[in-house]
């Protein structure tokens, strides 16, 4: 019979395909799509459904989709509320698009359709029909969710294609597998690309239910919680991992065999593994064990780098890394020259002491590239338990490896360079003391065989390269100390600070926000300022933030007001960075009676500190102010007894302890103040004012006191000068043994200063004290 040509309304369907003989209820919310219903049923209520080739596509329009569907007839419609139209439609037959005459309001297509119940029913046919009810009671038997009289309607078919589009209809195949099977207009070629997909689909759940049965099997009423984890481990039995576990098992035991460790070693973790390997794979200790053997596994036991030693490489790098510290490269490459004379043997551990900023993390980073070792760092700071050094037990939930272990995971070799970063910070309790712990990591004739409590099995850190940093060795303990060799980082000079901002930060800040010279440029001078007024430390760490800070409002500038270039200059610094922070006391106007300037060493680097003292009639009252110490205090009293054993040669009455009321105050009082290191200077101003006699105004001293008059040492002498110098200072008295120190002040400092060393008070007085002529 010759194929009819129909014009009807069609609606694309999202994830379903239609079949003939099949009814099929859907919900219909596009709007073209309800207009297209709309018009079916003033018509004759037959409408073509075909599905689209995307479901995403909101709109579809030709292109979008498939050319074969199915002419069908609307049964009943139902207006549901969110303008959403229920519709129920029963298959005719296939459709397939000759034309499309519009999209809008609705698809609206030409359709041929393919009417295919006149042919005959041949052998072919009923030998192909008695195939697909076998494999469909085949289907029926493995899956046990379908309608039993859904089976006795297929049976009843005798025509091939109906029978070929109602099982299309009925079995869960994807919807591409549909459309495809949709698209077959012949009936047998139809069925026996339905065979071939029945027999797929019929494996698949037999091996679905196959899987579920034996994991139902291995679940008791005390196991619910494990049954997810069961129905994977039967998984992995279908995919050839009988053992469960045991490819797992097989290369822990390979990668143990291969460590380079005694066999006493690796029978223990072999063990382990023995354990590991019995237990089933959702108990808890088994999760122990693993995380276990993978941390021991994961340390480099055998791996090294080759270390490249060059003196003269490893100077070249010192230099381009860090501007100045001279004597601490120099230090360093002699400390070097002896470990690769040794080969790594008899070496202390270096320790890299100074304050904030100054260079002691960089330092461990250009050591580690000059030898060409891989380089990690352990903060050390803040911790008091003996367990961050060495590891946890495993008995404990949440154990772990200590940090010296984790460090050498993640360096991944036998000799990296570790950096112990804020060795000083450490602290200790009930839990134990870091510090001891550290005894044994950083002592050669020990670390060959260090033992963790998490790992258990000795290794050797003989090859590592321990550096150390502090902030001050006060809060060291003495046996830590002992192993440690110090190098000093004191911090930099105003002119070292210039280069360094000048030559390195300024660039790197540029790198770190966008911008180029092209865009911005910083005279000398308001680097300058920078360091003198915005910044007080002995490093840089300050001074890089800062011109960072900078930067970013330069940047923010340049966006904001559209300009090519921003230009900072001492005029204009304050527009960027507010107003000034901080100032250095200069040099006074002229000499006082009364006043003396001390020298005073802080964490950030050297200041000076001015002492005024009045006197006054009284009774011999000392008044001592400005948020001093007990030490500073005690260098007060130690100094007014001095000057009343004193007072005959310093032409002084007598009875000044009785008649007169001495005040002594250091300004700045909120700032506490403490050390016997002003003990001189104290003296000086009293003795200035009792006698009033004026103090020279370029003078600047530092010593401790005795009752007797003697001059001891102090600490500090670089810094201090440092200070002295800054503020304008020509001369500086020092006690008679901090002599050797004044080779460690930098050239420029040491050569704008006069050094006069005294052993007594009245060396002081007589250098301090103006004598009119």
């Amino acid at each position: 019979m010759e194929n009819k040509i129909h014009t009807l309304p069609a609606v694309a369907m999202r994830g379903l395909v239609m079949f003939p003989y099949m009814q099929l209820n859907f919900d219909v919310a596009r709007p073209a799509s309800i207009k297209a219903i709309e018009a079916a049923s003033q018509g004759d209520s037959r409408i073509f459904l075909v599905t689209q080739k995307k479901a995403e596509i909101e709109n579809p329009v030709e292109d979008d989709i498939y050319r074969v569907g199915t002419i069908a007839q609307i049964k009943q419609i139902m207006h549901l509320p969110g303008n959403v139209t229920r519709l129920i439609v029963k298959g005719l037959s296939r459709g397939i698009v000759c034309e499309y005459e519009s999209n809008e309001p609705y698809i609206k297509c030409r359709v041929e359709e393919i009417n295919e119940l006149y042919s005959g029913v041949t052998e072919t046919d009923e030998a192909y029909c008695r195939a697909l009810k076998s494999k469909i009671e085949e289907y029926f038997a493995v899956n046990p969710r379908l309608q039993a009289d859904k089976f006795v309607s297929i049976m009843e078919i005798r025509h091939l294609g109906q029978l070929c589009d109602t099982i299309c209809s009925m079995v869960d195949f994807e919807t591409d597998e549909k459309q495809t099977l949709l698209n077959e207009l012949d009936h047998q070629s139809r069925a026996q690309e339905l065979l071939y997909r029945l027999e797929h689909i019929i494996k698949v759940t037999e091996l679905e239910n196959k899987i579920i049965r034996k994991t139902h099997e291995r679940i008791n009423e005390n196991q619910h919680e494990y049954f997810l984890r069961e129905q994977l481990h039967v998984i992995e039995d279908e995919l050839g991992d009988k053992d469960g576990i045991g490819a797992e098992v097989e290369e822990f035991r390979q990668k143990i065999e291969s460590l380079d460790i005694k066999d006493e070693h690796k029978e223990k973790l072999l063990k382990d593994v023995g354990r590991f390997s019995k237990l089933p794979s959702a108990s808890a200790d088994s999760g122990v064990i693993r995380a276990y053997l993978e941390t021991v596994l994961d340390l480099p036991w055998n791996g090294s780098d080759k270390e490249e030693f060059d003196i003269k490489t490893v100077e070249k790098i010192l230099d381009e890394d860090h501007y100045g510290l001279t004597k601490v490269k120099e230090r360093i490459l002699e400390f070097l020259a002896v470990r690769n004379l040794t080969k790594g043997k008899n070496t202390t551990v270096l320790c890299l002491e100074g304050p904030p900023g100054v260079g002691k993390t960089s330092v461990a980073k250009s050591i580690a590239r000059a030898l060409g070792r891989k380089y990690v760092r352990v903060s050390l700071g803040g911790i008091h338990d003996e367990a961050d050094i060495r590891g946890h037990r495993k008995t404990y939930i949440g154990a772990m490896e200590g940090r010296i272990m984790a460090a050498m995971r993640e360096a991944k070799v036998k000799n990296p360079v570790m950096l112990l970063d804020e060795i000083d910070k450490m602290g200790r309790d009930f839990k134990g003391d870091p510090s001891a712990a550290l005894l044994e990591v950083l002592d050669n004739e020990q670390n060959n065989e260090f033992r963790d409590h998490y790992i258990e099995v000795p290794f050797d850190l003989s090859e590592v390269l321990f550096i150390t940093t502090a902030n001050t060795l006060e809060t060291i303990s003495q046996p830590l100390l002992d192993r440690m060799e110090i190098i000093n980082l004191s911090g930099y000079t105003a002119k070292e600070k210039f280069y360094i901002a000048r030559d390195y930060l300024v660039k790197k800040a540029l790198d770190k926000t966008g911008m180029s010279k092209s865009n911005f440029s910083i005279t000398d001078a308001a680097i300058e300022k920078i360091i003198d007024s915005y910044t007080r430390e002995a490093g840089v760490r300050k001074l890089e933030q800062t011109i960072e800070s900078l930067l970013r409002k330069a940047a923010k500038e340049i966006l904001d007001k559209d300009c090519k270039k921003v230009s900072v200059t001492v005029r204009n610094i304050a527009d960027y960075l507010g107003k000034e922070k901080y100032r250095f006391d200069m040099m006074n106007k002229s000499d006082e009676v009364g006043v003396a300037r001390g020298l005073a060493w802080t964490s950030v680097g050297g200041d000076t500190l001015s002492i005024e003292v009045n006197v006054m009639d009284g009774t011999g009252k000392v008044e001592l102010t400005g948020k001093l110490g007990d030490v500073m205090k005690e260098s007060a009293m130690a100094a007014i007894s001095y000057i009343r054993s004193k007072s005959g040669e310093f032409e002084i009455d007598p009875d000044f302890y009785k008649t007169k009321d001495i005040h002594i105050h250091v300004p700045e009082g909120a700032v506490p103040k403490d050390g016997p290191s002003a003990g001189i200077t104290m003296a000086t101003a009293v003795v200035s004012s009792l006698s009033n006699t004026p103090v020279r105004r370029d003078v600047a001293m530092t010593g401790e006191i005795t009752l007797r008059g003697r001059v001891l040492p102090i600490g500090g002498l670089k810094e201090k000068s440092m200070a002295a110098y800054r503020a304008g200072i020509k001369t500086v008295i020092i006690p008679a043994e901090n002599e050797r120190d004044i080779e460690e002040i930098p050239t420029e400092v040491r050569d704008g200063l006069s050094f006069i060393s005294v052993s007594d008070m009245g060396d002081v007085l007589h250098n301090a004290l103006r004598k009119d002529s």
